[in-house]
Parts: structure tokens; C-alpha cells; sequence
């Protein structure tokens, strides 16, 4: 009792639940030639991270769904990102050949859900990663940033008065795949610089690809 008592308080994961249906969704759109693996497999993911995540904010052992939490997270964060580049490879593929078996249609619309996917799962690594994940935060656990938001150096709010949201990293990774450059939240340690960098690089990418479609489409 008294271990589960350090963690006062814990952030709401309605936002984090829409966004892991989001990533879902997307990839299950895919046609089959691109998905990388079966839709069951990637129900079965999705189930396995919402459910920490309803016990979380029903039962009174909060350490224990969230280290449960944390795991289900990591997995789906690795699955799915491995399946975001086996996505990406395969449209660059498809791109490169002289004759793809996709139409130009398919191969656009892919390529804007490999984006969408990009932005949804970078904002899931922020989100858990800055300052020790969404509990150390909200209780005030450690100092140490990752990020720091615009909202935390205005001169009238009180340093302790704010906490960043699940929504300030997806605003923050979508900022990182439109721009390629911090807009909002400067990034402080050397692994948030590299995550921007990686997420930039896959969105610019992803881009390129729709634009070169676009290109040969207006040729033809």
C-alpha cells in the first residue's frame, strides 16, 4: 500500500488510447501487399496496451499496471516501427521499379499513412521517454528535461504550475514531420535531438515519395 501510494497522481490516456486505434487503423488500411503483418496481430497489440491502460485508472495498484504498461508500450513502439520502415521500404521500392504492381493511387495513399503513422508513434516515444515518462512527470519525480515548452520559460506561469500532455508531444512530432525543425519544444539531451532527427528523416522521405508520384502522375 504504501508503494503505490508514492504515485499521487497519474495522467488521463484517453488521447494515448486514440492515438494507439490510430496507428491501428492506419495500418490496417495498407493494402495487403504492403502490410506487414496480419490485422489480428496487430489487434492483439493494440488490446495488450489498452488494457494496462483502463486498469491503470480503475485499480488502486497503480505500479503495477504501469510497469505492465510501460512493456506493452515498448512492444508496440518496436512492432510497429519495424513495420513503419518495412512500409516505407516497400513504397521506395515500388517507387524505384520501372513497373509497380501498385497504382499510383494506392502508392499515394500508402505513403500518407506511413506519414500519419510516423508522427502517432514518435509522439507515443516523447510522450513516454521526457522526464521519466508521464507519472515522473505529473508527480514531479525528476528534473531532468528532455524537451522544454515554450509554457515553462513564460515569465507569468509558475515552473511547478505546468505539466507537458500526451498533446504537446503529438503536437510536437507533427511540428518535427512538417517543419524537419523544432517549432515549439527545444530539445535538450542528445536523445531527443536524435529522435527528431530520425523522425525528420522518415517524414522527409515519406514526402519525397509522394512528390515524386505526383510528378510521374503529372507526366503520364
Amino acid at each position: 500500500m504504501e508503494e503505490s501510494n508514492q504515485i499521487r497522481r497519474t495522467e488521463s490516456r484517453w488521447l494515448v488510447t486514440l492515438a494507439v486505434v490510430a496507428v491501428f487503423v492506419l495500418l490496417i488500411l495498407l493494402p495487403a501487399r504492403v502490410r506487414v503483418f496480419p490485422i489480428w496481430v496487430g489487434l492483439a497489440l493494440v488490446s495488450a496496451l489498452i488494457v494496462p491502460m483502463v486498469a491503470l485508472s480503475l485499480s488502486a495498484d497503480r505500479r503495477r499496471w504501469l510497469r505492465i504498461e510501460g512493456i506493452a508500450i515498448l512492444v508496440f513502439i518496436l512492432i510497429t516501427g519495424l513495420a513503419l520502415l518495412h512500409n516505407l521500404q516497400f513504397l521506395l521500392f515500388q517507387m524505384v521499379r520501372g513497373e509497380s504492381t501498385l497504382s499510383g493511387f494506392t502508392l499515394l495513399t500508402s505513403s500518407i499513412a506511413v506519414w500519419a503513422t510516423n508522427v502517432l508513434i514518435f509522439s507515443l516515444v516523447y510522450w513516454r521517454i521526457d522526464r521519466g515518462g508521464p507519472e515522473a512527470r505529473i508527480n514531479q519525480a525528476t528534473p531532468k528535461r528532455d524537451w522544454l515548452f515554450p509554457q515553462e520559460t513564460a515569465l507569468e506561469i509558475v515552473p511547478t504550475a505546468w505539466c507537458p500532455s500526451f498533446i504537446d508531444y503529438l503536437f510536437l512530432a507533427f511540428c518535427t514531420a512538417t517543419a524537419f525543425s523544432p517549432t515549439d519544444a527545444l530539445p535538450l539531451t542528445a536523445r531527443a535531438k536524435a529522435l527528431m532527427m530520425l523522425e525528420g528523416l522518415v517524414s522527409l522521405v515519406t514526402i519525397i515519395t509522394v512528390i515524386a508520384r505526383a510528378i510521374n502522375t503529372l507526366g503520364t
